[in-house]
């Protein structure tokens, strides 16, 4: 006859090694999500004598919202993963560049309990995959300081560049507000001037980026154009609606031979011309993309800054009643708009839509304003 208390031993004593080994694997797989996640380094990099890169691509990826999309065959795309891939080809492309990716994704969970890290890093050298981190969104005062800790970590020192380039892609940048940007953090906003302070932190080694690509709709506006023009020389930006992964990276990869000579703004225009060919080719809403010289269109900016902000202003006093009433435009469509320099600085590339209430308008001054809202026609949507 057995022993019923040997019995609950062994039993026991087999219930706390089942415990134990499943807390065991729970802890490697929650370690594997740590914020210490090992920095997957090139073995002897600094021994082998890796080349200094020249270039430097500092791209930022929102991913944190709706980012899925249908293309005209009915295909299911996810615009953020999509422009990950596209910045992971130019950092692979790139044999005398630099690379930080920075993609900011949702916020999830693991067994719906234990968080899971919402940032990823990948850093580039040379065309070949340096580091590759996990980090926090939500740990730091500013919406940016995991961004700019690890930048300032892995940036070459005392390296004169022949041409950096930053890269944001996401939903359209709020001038005001900007409550609900992010989808796992609804109550913290996200403005111009949130992506202008880490700007302010990225520079601080050297004076500008030659070259700033924002891969949103409506950045076109004096308002963005003057809070990021302290710094970069050059805008690449659209005026109007532009999907997320609209913009072609292509031109982006070897910069060593479309990049080589210096020349950033015949290389901004290159870059527009390629996109704005590429959009015309895909969609049937406005195409607009534009290079703004920032120093060209000081002039323009200084002149409007009065009339613009005031216009801010009324929209913030107004709350969200005013998006029901208020409509982005053509600045050249209001007449305090209308002055010598308007067009000063700028390039513009312009197709109307195929259809709707502006199917007719043949030309955009390259700037995007605010108007009252018509309510005899229906707006236009993007391809989003």
């Amino acid at each position: 006859m057995r022993d019923p208390c040997r019995r609950s031993a062994r039993d026991a004593s087999f219930s706390r090694l089942l415990v134990s080994l499943c807390y065991a694997a729970l802890t490697a797989l929650l370690a594997s999500c740590s914020a210490n996640l090992p920095v997957q380094r090139e073995a002897q990099q600094a021994e082998d004598g890796v080349l200094p890169a020249p270039f430097m691509i500092v791209c930022v990826i929102h991913g944190d919202g709706d980012y899925l999309y249908h293309d005209t065959n009915g295909i299911e795309h996810k615009a953020d993963e999509e422009a990950l891939a596209g910045a992971q080809s130019i950092a692979r492309h790139n044999p005398q560049a630099e690379v930080f990716i920075f993609h900011r994704r949702p916020r999830e969970h693991f067994l719906f309990v234990f968080p899971r890290h919402d940032g990823e890093f990948y850093y580039y050298r040379n065309g070949r995959l340096i580091a590759n981190e996990l980090y926090w969104r939500d740990q730091e005062h500013s919406p940016f300081d995991p961004e700019v800790e690890l930048y300032r970590r892995f940036r070459e020192d005392n390296q004169r560049k022949m041409a950096s380039i930053f890269l944001y892609c996401g939903h359209e940048i709020p001038e005001f507000g900007g409550v609900g940007y992010d989808a796992s953090y609804p109550d913290r906003p996200f403005t111009i001037q949130d992506l202008a302070d880490p700007l302010r932190a990225f520079t601080r080694d050297s004076a500008r980026f030659d070259l700033m690509l924002l891969s949103t709709c409506f950045g076109g506006t004096p308002h963005t154009i003057g809070a990021l023009g302290s710094f970069a020389r050059y805008i690449i930006a659209s005026p109007d609606n532009l999907h997320l992964s609209y913009f072609d990276f292509q031109p982006l990869e070897r910069l060593d031979l479309s990049l080589g000579d210096g020349d950033v703004h015949a290389f901004a225009k290159r870059f527009a011309r390629r996109s704005f060919d590429r959009l015309t080719r895909e969609i049937q809403t406005a195409v607009s993309v534009s290079v703004y010289d920032v120093d060209r269109v000081q002039g323009f900016l200084r002149s409007v800054q009065g009339t613009y902000e005031q216009t801010l202003s009324t929209l913030k006093e107004q709350g969200e009643a005013s998006m029901s009433t208020m409509e982005h435009c053509d600045c050249a469509d209001l007449p305090a708009y209308v002055m010598p320099t308007l067009n000063e600085g700028i390039e513009v590339f312009y197709r109307p839509a195929r259809f709707g209430r502006s199917k007719h308008k043949q030309a955009h001054s390259g700037w995007e304003c605010w108007r009252q809202a018509s309510t005899t026609a229906p707006k236009e949507t993007d391809q989003r």
